[in-house]
């Protein structure tokens, strides 16, 4: 595209509207000079732009500084709409791995207890997740288990005794969305989903074992109960083949919708459907139970890393302060209430490869973050930092309470594996003291340090624009990819 930004500050940037007939609204990216060059490699500014076309859209198309380059959005896109004037929903803008979502907890346990036996300890845990393209894990369900996991999310999981109560309430929606709809659900997506609850899946969904080395806010660290060189665990993961079915299913039955309800946009890709409209009442169903079987997952997944550490430190994870922080979701459509230009809205608020970020005293948040604002949890690459943030006020007035996801990709996986070299790889990673695993060789490579933007980078600009607030970071100890 030709250069259409215009400089609102040192970390906002702006498309007008102007740029494209047809643009409803403008495109804000938040991003700094040095990320700019970066999203300048792709077409993710021209998916900003065509976002902005959809029906009911308000006051912005936003991305973050990890935007890249997306089916219909950008990763790192956010928007939304005004369910009564027209607002629709995208399945291009929740994405295919729906839910696709990060989860932090803690231990009481400091580096010095773990150094010794970091690769004992990722050794048990790549034996224990199953990892990988396809792969399948030990816990079966029925299908009609199947049915109450697209329900109740978490909390069958926890019911199964894979986790607590407390689990369920340091998740975003208590991990698990109401309103979903197992009818809305194709047969072919169950067929996908049935054996993959509990597996971490592949690409770059992980699992870490992680330390705290820096620490930004004292009083938030300890309302958090943290501390340098305390060590942590983060699993990234989604909904799996069954979120990627539903998407699938959704995108091929909405593109008549364009024709039936008069909607015009520059890219295929975009397709949607009014809000209250049959065809999107049925893709929210759909995309809940998604939504929810990927809570359920990342629950099932947390209850196998916490048996992996009773089995390498011979003590229950209950001694080992294996608490959960908080659950987040990356890629998901919420219907979210805010006030634009002095009137309450119901928005229906899209995602994609962006993360909630309500700051204090939010009603959607549990007591024990009332005060502190939503734990943020932003997942680097597995050569350098991940972060804990929390969200802002600011976010709610400007981002729809909405922040960076991660890094963001430079590179393709493609490109990746062919420029990359994997023993030199590993070595660059041993000599970090980073021991990493993974169910293929390729895996290892696609997901290189180099693939990614710096997250360092990433996470000062919504820092310095107010949209989240550091709190502590984290560095990779060992690494499970799929």
């Amino acid at each position: 595209m030709s250069n259409p930004l215009e400089k609102i500050d040192d970390y906002r940037w702006r498309i007008p509207k102007s740029y494209k007939p047809g643009m409803r609204v403008d495109g804000i990216i938040y991003a700094d000079e040095l990320l700019l060059k970066d999203i300048y490699r792709d077409k993710a500014l021209e998916q900003v732009a065509n976002v902005a076309f959809l029906p009911g859209i308000v006051n912005a198309s936003l991305a973050m500084p990890d935007i890249h380059w997306g089916f219909g959005f950008p990763i790192g896109g956010v928007a939304a709409t005004d369910i009564e004037n027209g607002g629709v929903i995208a399945p291009g803008g929740i994405g295919y791995d729906i839910n696709c979502g990060v989860r932090l907890l803690k231990t009481n346990l400091q580096y010095e207890d773990v150094k010794d036996k970091i690769k004992d300890l990722t050794c048990a845990l790549f034996s224990n997740v199953p990892s990988g393209v396809g792969s399948k894990g030990d816990i079966r369900v029925s299908v009609k288990e199947e049915r109450d996991i697209l329900l109740k999310g978490a909390k069958w999981a926890v019911e199964k005794g894979y986790g607590t109560q407390d689990d369920l309430e340091c998740c975003e929606e208590y991990g698990a969305i109401a309103g979903a709809d197992p009818e809305a659900v194709s047969e072919r997506a169950y067929e996908r989903g049935k054996a993959q609850s509990g597996t971490l899946g592949s690409g770059n969904h992980f699992l870490e074992v992680q330390v705290i080395d820096q620490l930004y806010d004292q009083e938030l660290s300890d309302a958090f109960g943290l501390d340098l060189g305390r060590v942590l665990v983060m699993i990234h993961s989604g909904s799996r083949g069954f979120g990627y079915q539903i998407c699938d299913d959704y995108v091929r039955q909405m593109v008549h919708c364009l024709q039936k309800y008069n909607i015009n946009v520059p890219d295929r890709q975009l397709v949607c459907s009014p809000v209250n409209s049959p065809e999107a009442k049925a893709y929210l169903g759909a995309m809940r139970c998604a939504a929810n079987y990927a809570w359920a997952n990342r629950q099932c997944l947390t209850h196998l890393a916490r048996m992996s550490f009773e089995k390498i430190f011979n003590s229950s994870w209950q001694k080992l302060g294996m608490q959960l922080i908080y659950d987040v979701a990356h890629n998901i459509a919420k219907i979210e209430k805010y006030n634009i230009n002095g009137k309450e809205k119901n928005l229906c608020v899209h995602r994609k490869g962006a993360t909630r970020a309500f700051g204090p005293n939010h009603p959607a948040l549990p007591d024990r973050y009332k005060k502190t604002g939503q734990p943020v949890i932003i997942p680097g690459d597995m050569g350098r930092n991940s972060y804990l943030l929390v969200g802002t006020k600011k976010a709610e007035e400007e981002t729809f309470g909405s922040t960076c996801h991660g890094a963001g990709r430079l590179k393709s996986r493609t490109a990746a594996s062919h420029s990359i070299n994997l023993n030199a790889l590993l070595k660059q990673l041993e000599a970090k003291g980073i021991t990493v695993m993974a169910s293929g060789k390729g895996t290892i490579v696609e997901e290189a340090p180099e693939a990614y933007k710096d997250v360092n980078e990433v996470v000062d600009v919504v820092h310095n624009a107010g949209i989240s607030k550091r709190v502590a970071r984290m560095r990779p100890l060992g690494v499970i990819k799929g």
